[in-house]
């Protein structure tokens, strides 16, 4: 027994890493993270731009970058009656906080016919429970402090045919920390049951770990362990390979402009017909995303400060450099 499947073997049987290890491989703690990153790289001023989904998303739509069709939005209780006219003509459709976290508030209904209108876990909500869950949104249940909040209403995403098998009852999507313009490193996160159907990894949806050169898996994890199947498909997940890579991190490396932050996260989603789609940016990124890589992010974004400024390059030449120089293969 060789390659991937014997790595993973090896470190399923790791339950705890050394802090030496940790140090050798390079891992980035938070609060160098914090300090050393999102505090020097990321103005506080342009916060609001990706903490505020509609914020990121007009600014997307300014810049040319391929985003979710807009259904609508509600910003008063007033509007509320208005759901059923925005929603009429759209057979699947997403309701989700301006302010939300972690998925809180995300509410996904892939069809409506006469029974009503229907979840993936094939839950069939009635016209009033969309409007309540409206209302919720708008009083802040969902959002970060509590704040009052909008309801963005968007087109559904066709996840592509390709990650059949890989996700249960969500939508994957490909988040690639961007540093200076550079993709230092990348993974996809796939929703299982634990999760109920999000991309969220602490609550139990699959990170796997992605190499910057061709966008194949590297190595899966659940609730920071190594898995080898989906546990709710049974598919592998070392075989899962991103299609259109090369768009998806041009794609990722353009927000670096857009945004004018310096250290950010970018959440792309891979439509059945359109291709990668930014889904939302975050200006203070997890860390998790070294686990399931299996490797530190320091070392990256060291080598990316060492470039210097005499190192101009355009949106094509940093994506070849990452691709180049920061495969997790070599």
């Amino acid at each position: 027994m060789s390659g991937p499947l014997l790595d993973w073997l090896k470190e399923a049987r790791q339950r705890y890493v050394h802090p030496s290890k940790l140090a050798k491989i390079g891992v980035l703690g938070m609060n160098r993270r914090n300090i050393s990153y999102i505090s020097r790289y990321n103005p506080r001023h342009l916060y609001p731009l990706v903490d505020d989904k509609l914020q990121t998303k007009e600014l997307a739509l300014e810049a040319g970058v391929t985003v979710p069709d807009l259904i609508g939005v509600i910003r008063e209780q007033h509007e509320v009656n208005e759901l059923l006219d925005m929603i009429a003509d759209w057979p699947g459709f997403c309701i989700k906080p301006a302010h939300g976290s972690g998925g809180k508030g995300i509410l996904v209904i892939t069809r409506n016919d006469e029974e009503g209108y229907h979840k993936a876990n094939g839950q069939v909500l009635n016209l009033g429970a969309l409007e309540r869950h409206v209302s919720n949104v708008l009083a802040g249940l969902f959002s970060l402090g509590g704040r009052t909040d909008v309801a963005i209403i968007e087109a559904l995403i066709e996840f592509d045919d390709r990650f059949t098998g890989f996700s249960y009852e969500g939508v994957p999507d490909t988040r690639v920390i961007v540093f200076k313009g550079f993709p230092v490193m990348a993974m996809m996160r796939l929703s299982t049951s634990d999760s109920n159907g999000k991309a969220n990894l602490h609550q139990g949806a699959v990170g796997v770990g992605l190499d910057i050169r061709d966008g194949s898996a590297l190595r899966a994890v659940q609730f920071n362990r190594p898995v080898l199947l989906h546990p709710d498909t049974g598919t592998n997940l070392l075989s899962l390979q991103i299609p259109h890579w090369e768009q998806l991190l041009k794609l990722a490396v353009s927000c670096y402009e857009m945004s004018g932050l310096g250290y950010l996260g970018t959440d792309i989603v891979l439509d059945r017909h359109k291709g990668p789609m930014l889904l939302e940016l975050n200006a203070r990124p997890g860390l998790t995303i070294q686990v399931a890589n299996g490797r530190g992010l320091l070392p990256r974004l060291l080598q990316v400060e060492a470039l210097g400024k005499k190192h101009k390059m355009n949106v094509e030449q940093r994506v070849a450099y990452a691709r180049e120089h920061f495969s997790s293969l070599d």
